[in-house]
């Protein structure tokens, strides 16, 4: 387990330096600039780490990545460790660059995640909540589209480093962006104040998205629910009857057009 415990460290630093980097330390680059250096960052970390440890750079796609049963389950403290400490290197790089500034205050200035005074554009705990379970579910369920034995190593960099940019890009003005744990986790003990007391929801939020896109994922993919984590009799029953039910509606459309 130390290849995933290094790749993780590595490419969540790489994750972090280039993302958090541009957002604290890029001058007149805007949301686009941000957003973009955001998924070449995750591109560079899975080009880098991919091959030690997928490079998941996020504890939510670790999460996924163990339900859809991808990755060992023993696997998954390695991966969490190794995020962690990439994400706090990752960030205590960025604050010693950025305090060599006279004046310059991290509490203000760190791209924490949060709601109504800390959202860039003044959105409320709704919004925050909805950003966060929705865009990881998108997050996740593009990840583990690319884990399909039909979609080349280059397709799947491409694809998520693009859904990285897209996410980040509609929702940095909602409240920087969290989808990532550990990331929020990193900016809030620099940030601290409010970013702290906001910080639980940045925690939870993905790990629901994660579920949710993980059944998105199955929803359009060829696995079956009986090789991941969430296989259970009641949930087996539940999609045979809906498969069932959409052949005989199938059925009936066919008979009407004949």
């Amino acid at each position: 387990m130390d290849r995933e415990l290094a790749g993780e460290t590595v490419a969540t630093a790489i994750f972090i330096l280039g993302g958090l980097g541009a957002a604290i330390l890029g001058t007149g680059i805007g949301t686009l600039g941000v957003a973009v250096a955001f998924g070449l960052a995750v591109m560079v970390a899975i080009v880098v780490a991919g091959h030690a440890s997928g490079a998941h750079v996020n504890p939510a796609v670790s999460f996924a990545m163990v339900m859809a049963g991808k990755t060992p389950g023993r696997a998954l403290p390695f991966y969490l460790l190794g995020q962690l400490l990439g994400a706090l290197i990752g960030a205590l790089g960025i604050w010693g660059i950025a305090s060599g500034v006279d004046g310059w205050s991290a509490r203000d200035n760190f791209f924490a995640n949060g709601w109504d005074k800390l959202s860039p554009g003044g959105y409320g705990f709704g919004a925050a909540v909805v950003v966060e379970i929705v865009f990881s579910a998108l997050w996740i369920a593009v990840v583990l589209s690319t884990e399909h034995r039909n979609v080349r190593p280059v397709t799947s960099v491409l694809a998520v480093g693009s859904v990285v940019a897209l996410i980040h890009l509609v929702t940095i003005p909602v409240d920087n962006t969290g989808l990532n744990p550990f990331r929020s986790f990193a900016t809030a003990i620099f940030s601290r104040g409010d970013a702290l007391g906001q910080l639980w929801l940045f925690l939870l939020a993905p790990l629901v998205g994660a579920v949710i896109g993980t059944f998105v994922w199955l929803a359009v993919d060829d696995e079956r629910l009986e090789g991941t984590l969430l296989f259970n009799p009641a949930l087996a029953r539940a999609r045979d009857l809906a498969d069932r039910a959409v052949d005989e509606v199938v059925d009936e459309i066919e008979e009407l057009e004949k």
